[in-house]
């Protein structure tokens, strides 16, 4: 078995959440003995791909006319472009027919949530659809492997400082004008967040926010994940606001590293993640507000233990092996055509 592991545009994509999702797939792969290949000159038997653009698609039709399975993965939704880029709003309801198009050209869809999935159905899509989750490399994920004070070191921090991180692009679906606006009302509070979105592409109120951002705000750009691991061990409290997501990554980092979260109340985290057991959750500021001050005075010791057993199924190993069993069946069946 060997596998086309496509991702088209991966400059555009390599500082995002979808980049570091392919990034887990080659590991996860490598993990189950997955021969792979990135190249789609080179010879495969099958073609995961992780794009919907218009070179994803060809390479999909491709495959078709020479009896090769086709995995579609649909990281994206209609619902999580929404709120993001200038325009992206207008464009959504044309987005989400070229997503169906996009994903109904494999022979099986694979999402990363229970929730996605829910959303993909409700698109009408005939086709099956597989959750496999985006994964996380417990391997680096491991709190004792990490420098607790490399990060407040780095950043002039104290060690008692009060120190609140969120990462993500500059977008208003990720939640950046709600974590402004609460740096804004705790000035003694320490924010940081990293990551970052090119200007041309961010909306003029959230540009004017970021250039006119509170003095207890720090935000340093796109970080590699070395030093994003020792954010998290270095911070108090890791702060995810974002309205609308089909998994989250940087959440499965931060929980990896058992580091306090607070995230937005949305469907995604309903059952997964119980409130007050392995999160901490709110609405609006006020419920924001109140769940970081909380969280800075009191012991989570336990919660954080809990928020670690969510992430133990999905380490890498595990993926991998679903990932493999899904390949071996769509073969077999091509086979028996």
């Amino acid at each position: 078995m060997k596998v086309l592991l496509y991702s088209e545009a991966e400059n555009l994509i390599k500082e995002s959440g979808l980049g570091r999702a392919i990034e887990h797939q080659k590991l996860a792969l490598k993990s189950a003995k997955v021969s792979y290949t990135t190249d789609p000159n080179d010879s495969y038997d099958l073609a995961h791909i992780n794009t919907y653009f218009l070179n994803s698609i060809r390479i999909a039709k491709l495959c078709k006319r020479e009896g090769k399975p086709v995995v579609m993965h649909a990281h994206s939704t209609k619902e999580d472009f929404e709120n993001s880029f200038i325009g992206s709003n207008l464009a959504a309801p044309f987005f989400k027919e070229w997503l169906k198009y996009a994903y109904q050209r494999g022979d099986i869809i694979v999402t990363p949530s229970a929730y996605s999935r829910e959303l993909l159905l409700s698109y009408h899509i005939k086709k099956e659809i597989k959750v496999v989750s985006n994964g996380i490399d417990l391997n680096q994920y491991q709190r004792s492997l990490i420098d607790p004070t490399a990060f407040r070191q780095k950043y002039g921090l104290t060690q008692t400082q009060p120190v609140v991180v969120s990462v993500g692009l500059w977008i208003k679906r990720k939640g950046i004008l709600d974590f402004l606006a609460l740096a804004k009302r705790m000035p003694e509070i320490t924010f940081f967040w990293f990551g970052r979105t090119e200007e041309q592409l961010v909306p003029v109120k959230i540009r004017e926010a970021i250039k006119h951002k509170p003095a207890n705000v720090v935000m340093p750009g796109y970080v590699q994940p070395e030093e994003l691991r020792e954010v998290y061990v270095g911070a108090d409290l890791f702060l995810f606001p974002t309205y609308e997501e089909t998994e989250g990554i940087v959440l499965l980092e931060a929980m990896a590293l058992k580091t306090p979260a607070i995230v937005r109340d949305i469907p995604i985290y309903e059952e997964w993640l119980p409130a007050d057991k392995t999160v901490l959750k709110a609405k609006n500021l006020d419920e924001f507000e109140k769940a970081i001050r909380f969280g800075l005075t009191h012991n989570q010791s336990q919660m954080v233990v809990q928020a670690y057993d969510e992430v133990l199924p999905l380490a890498l190993p595990h993926i991998g092996q679903q990932l493999k069993a899904i390949y071996q069946r769509l073969l077999d069946q091509q086979k028996q055509k």
